[in-house]
């Protein structure tokens, strides 16, 4: 059998890639405002890594209400949609593919950032956790402020949400996207849904697992019936605990959701897995069950090395490696790995987040002879 490698292409749902390298979705904060519009900025900085073979664009909220951090872009005006067709032609024109996250924050909000009280599944406020807004800091920085306390959602506010997420697939269908991802991890709305100590409701939506699963298969059969389920993929985090989503039994939730999803047969299901230091190491039986139990595509993200990437192919545990802060530092990555080149390194944390020029974001450098897939 011949050998699987990052360089191969491969084929998710209907999108056609040229190689398994993926982009993974990183929040930065570079939106017009008012009105969180994707810009020219953008494109720039996306096409300029479309050496990957999917890239999945940073978390887009499908409402003012799912919004938590400043100048992060929506997909919920007519606006965000046509700044988003202009990054998606300047990707597909450097030859790549392009999904759109929908996300929806839940709970990791403040009514600083977006004038709303923020809501969640229960009425419980995010211990330790905070979001940031841009209030003429030094150097440009964010200034990071603790969530509000959020209010329960009502069942009428459930239904809105799920429309939400459908008609933001949608939009993303209209901007030229060729697909979407929904935000199920880091303890935003859909996560916390699914984890017992965020989720503590008592009408159909809470308590048992089956319950707190609902509203995920809700949301996802609503934007495969508006977008069709070869375009739809689903972003997890099972063993990230970050945001106060400290839940025991998280793991047996998550599985439970992964045969619901294998039953609609979305595409794929995008593993976050966390990217620090000390970070839990992922049991291989975990991902030899999530394999027999999911027969769509499996993406991971979260610091890998192309010698753990290639491990992963070779045992069959996963399909498509995403890379982060390799492809913010390195727009040209797969060049990089094909030449065995050195890396750039992350220049000034402080263009991490927000900046209003190319600093930190479309200014590092790329080497010569680009690889050609």
């Amino acid at each position: 059998m011949k050998t699987k490698t990052l360089f191969d292409s491969f084929r998710i749902g209907d999108i056609s890639l040229k190689n398994r390298f993926v982009m993974a979705p990183m929040t930065r904060s570079r939106s017009t405002e008012p009105g969180n519009i994707p810009n020219d900025l953008m494109a720039k900085y996306y096409s300029q890594r479309s050496l990957a073979g999917l890239i999945i664009s940073e978390a887009t909220q499908i409402s003012l209400q799912g919004q938590g951090y400043a100048r992060t872009p929506g997909i919920y005006t007519q606006e965000q949609v046509e700044g988003w067709k202009s990054v998606i032609h300047a990707v597909h024109n450097a030859g790549s593919k392009m999904v759109l996250q929908l996300w929806h924050v839940g709970r990791v909000s403040s009514a600083q950032v977006n004038g709303l009280q923020p809501v969640a599944p229960s009425a419980i406020i995010a211990r330790d956790t905070s979001v940031y807004l841009f209030d003429g800091a030094p150097n440009g920085d964010a200034t990071f402020i603790p969530v509000d306390e959020p209010r329960e959602m009502t069942v009428a506010d459930i239904c809105t949400t799920i429309s939400d997420f459908a008609n933001g697939a949608l939009h993303a269908i209209e901007a030229g996207f060729d697909g979407i991802e929904i935000h199920g991890a880091n303890g935003y709305l859909i996560d916390q849904f699914l984890r017992s100590n965020s989720n503590q409701r008592s009408d159909e939506y809470g308590g048992s697992p089956t319950n707190r699963v609902r509203f995920l298969v809700e949301v996802v059969s609503a934007v495969v019936n508006a977008i069709g389920k070869q375009r739809v993929g689903v972003r997890l985090s099972p063993f990230i605990k970050f945001k106060d989503m400290d839940d025991p039994e998280i793991l047996d939730t998550i599985l439970l959701a992964v045969r619901e999803l294998n039953k609609i047969g979305i595409a794929y299901i995008h593993l976050c897995e966390a990217d620090w230091d000390d970070a839990p190491q992922i049991p291989e039986s975990f991902r030899d069950v999530f394999r027999q139990i999911f027969s769509g595509a499996i993406i991971v993200t979260g610091n890998k090395t192309i010698e753990s990437a290639q491990q992963l192919l070779n045992n069959n545990l996963v399909d498509l490696i995403g890379f982060g802060r390799k492809f913010l530092a390195n727009p040209d990555y797969p060049n990089r790995v094909k030449q065995n080149a050195t890396l750039n390194e992350i220049t000034d944390s402080h263009t991490l987040f927000g900046g209003g020029d190319e600093r930190g974001y479309t200014d590092y450098p790329f080497i010569k002879n680009e690889f050609k897939s």
